[in-house]
């Protein structure tokens, strides 16, 4: 832990010293969900980043497609 989530979390645990035993279980119970939901978002940034295509088109569609909007222009060495 660095120093400075460290200094964090002492204050917080400052300012939950004063509040009531049920306001800090909804705090414990909203901190679990939150890890509970970046870990699924973590999981799906990972499978998302396989690259599958969302299209209805297949392989060489999509090949012809990219293939067509290339565009090149010629240039003309001197020597």
């Amino acid at each position: 832990m660095t120093v400075a989530n460290k200094n964090i979390v002492d204050s917080y645990s400052k300012l939950f010293e004063g509040l009531d035993t049920f306001t800090k279980l909804e705090l414990i119970e909203r901190l679990s969900k939150s890890l509970k939901k970046e870990k699924n978002s973590k999981d799906k940034l990972f499978y998302k980043s396989f690259g599958a295509f969302p299209a209805d088109k297949s392989a060489e569609e999509i090949t012809e497609e990219i293939r067509a909007s290339r565009k090149f222009r010629q240039k003309d060495l001197m020597f």
